[in-house]
């Protein structure tokens, strides 16, 4: 039964995260094309994301302030919900359907804070999954968290998008205002267990770095640091293209939102299904198998564009998410596996930025590759992407830190 509740608080949480990270990167860039905002302009918008990127910057002191105190890691979550949704409220008033260059750079900057609150809101609730999910639930632990991310994208992506077609933009930003808000009841009701209180510290530059050197300084990392940088670098490249491609070939907002509704209850199977799967494959027969996936759906959507009249872009579509599902599962599953007692929100965080860095690097310049190249030659490069991620896999495998906890 407490794990029970705990993994029904997580897939609220995650969901939380998921809705309004749904709107900005699958709903944001179809409205934004819709309303006439240029290819480049739409990859510019993965520059609010950099706090996701950066939040190992502050993780270390959400992991130490306010340790010792009853619902340490609670108390930040709903702090950052919070201010989450003033910043919502604040982008609801913002004229989306003549988006002038602007009113792009102020939609910038509340997505900037939008990002800023969530990503903190994430480094407080991985270290309360990373601590309380014993390693032998962690990849059905990854699936429900996985799960309920995936479920928000879904409902920010796909469900808001529609509303948005269908209601306007301000009723559709305050109905994501009012599930934020319920979506704090299952938090509210969970009893965070207490923690013990770390000695006491003086935070400075050199602590910060040092925390960062003792994660990184294990043996085996450096590989496993490459991994990391490219994993999801191809996914996060081809994914941003997808809708402005699919614009481009006159879809209307309500039929991309029934394609998203329909990709993302195949990639929900497919992240429950990775959980499954994660007791019988090893760590390394998982993340290798699933990159090659990853990269036969980009493969496919570099066919589609050049045959874009095909009825295979369902297909497509049903096929990118569940690759990106399965891939996505693997590797938080890894990550956990890293974590080190005691630091798990900070351990988990800095692994997590590095792995947005990268991919939000190349999604800012998705834009770019798409109307120099072509839509088919980027998702080529996509697909290439994908595949490199093999290599670091493979050392890494040989330097002995593979775990496995199946």
């Amino acid at each position: 039964m407490p794990q029970r509740k705990l993994l029904v608080m997580l897939a609220a949480l995650y969901f939380a995260q998921g809705l309004p990270f749904g709107l900005i990167t699958r709903a944001l860039p179809a409205i934004a094309r819709d309303a006439g905002l240029s290819l480049q302009y739409i990859g510019l918008l993965s520059l609010a994301a950099l706090p996701w990127a950066l939040k190992f910057v502050w993780a270390p002191w959400v992991d130490r302030l306010g340790q010792g105190y009853s619902n340490h890691r609670k108390r930040w979550i709903i702090s950052c919900q919070l201010a989450a949704v003033m910043v919502l409220a604040a982008m609801s008033l913002l004229p989306m359907s003549e988006l002038s260059v602007p009113f792009f750079v102020l939609l910038l900057a509340l997505l900037f804070l939008l990002n800023l609150f969530f990503a903190t809101h994430d480094i407080a609730t991985d270290g309360l999954a990373v601590r309380l999910l014993p390693a032998a639930l962690r990849g059905i632990g990854n699936s429900v968290q996985t799960g309920g991310y995936k479920v928000g994208l879904l409902t920010g992506g796909a469900v808001l998008l529609w509303l948005v077609g269908e209601i306007g933009w301000m009723p559709t930003v305050w109905l994501a205002i009012a599930a934020l808000l319920l979506l704090l009841i299952p938090l509210s009701r969970y009893p965070e267990p207490e923690e013990p209180v770390a000695a006491p510290i003086s935070y400075s530059w050199r602590w910060w770095t040092a925390e960062l050197w003792r994660f990184w300084g294990r043996s085996g990392m450096v590989w496993w640091l490459v991994l990391l940088l490219i994993y999801k670098v191809g996914d996060s490249f081809g994914t941003r293209m997808i809708k402005p491609f699919l614009i481009d070939q006159n879809w209307t907002l309500a039929q991309l939102a029934a394609l998203d509704l329909a990709a993302s209850l195949a990639g929900l199977a497919a992240v429950a299904a990775a959980g499954l799967l994660l007791l019988k494959l090893s760590r390394l027969a998982a993340l290798v198998s699933f990159s090659i996936l990853q990269a036969g759906a980009f493969l496919g959507w570099a066919w589609l564009a050049q045959n874009p009249h095909s009825s295979l872009v369902w297909t497509m579509a049903i096929a990118e998410q569940c690759a990106d599902g399965l891939a996505t599962v693997a590797l938080f599953t890894v990550m956990m596996d890293n974590c080190r007692t005691g630091h798990e929100g900070s351990d988990y965080t800095v692994q997590a930025s590095v792995m947005l860095m990268a991919a939000g690097l190349f999604t800012l310049f998705s834009g770019y590759s798409a109307a120099y190249f072509g839509y088919s030659l980027h998702f080529m490069l996509a697909a290439a992407l994908a595949l490199a991620a093999i290599i670091p896999a493979l050392f890494w495998s040989r330097s002995g830190q593979v775990k496995d906890d199946r």
